[in-house]
């Protein structure tokens, strides 16, 4: 098979707290659990979670290694945009604070005007942005 657009993606991260980040996307957004495995405190083992919506072409996987964590390391440009194509809506940014997130500005002034970004437990930022988007 080749590598096209029905090819699946899977954004990959650590998490330093996998219980404080499955609050956060899956209480907050609003995604499911796709997927979930403990590890143990070996080298090479770790927790794993994966998150989604059903219909998605995408799934976010959280790890954690109890024997060797990866201490997450985010910058203010690692961005998941997610285009909401019409206004936030203000209970889901107050869930997702609820959560554990927390609402910062963007260094980009783009992402001000067009969204609304949140940081994560592990600081990494979700952007929820009022605009649409397509490829086509």
């Amino acid at each position: 098979m080749p590598v096209d657009g029905r090819s699946h993606i899977r954004i990959a991260r650590p998490s330093r707290d996998l219980a404080a980040a499955e609050r956060f996307w899956v209480e907050g957004l609003g995604l499911g659990v796709v997927w979930r495995a403990e590890g143990g405190p070996e080298p090479g083992e770790h927790d794993l979670l994966m998150l989604g919506w059903p219909d998605a072409g995408w799934h976010l996987e959280l790890v954690h290694e109890q024997g060797h964590p990866v201490e997450p390391r985010p910058t203010e440009e690692d961005l998941l945009v997610i285009y909401v194509d019409g206004p936030v809506p203000e209970d889901l940014v107050a869930r997702l604070e609820a959560h554990g997130g927390r609402q910062v500005p963007s260094p980009n002034p783009y992402w001000n005007q067009w969204g609304v970004t949140v940081e994560d437990p592990d600081g990494y930022r979700l952007v929820l942005c009022t605009r649409g988007w397509s490829n086509r």
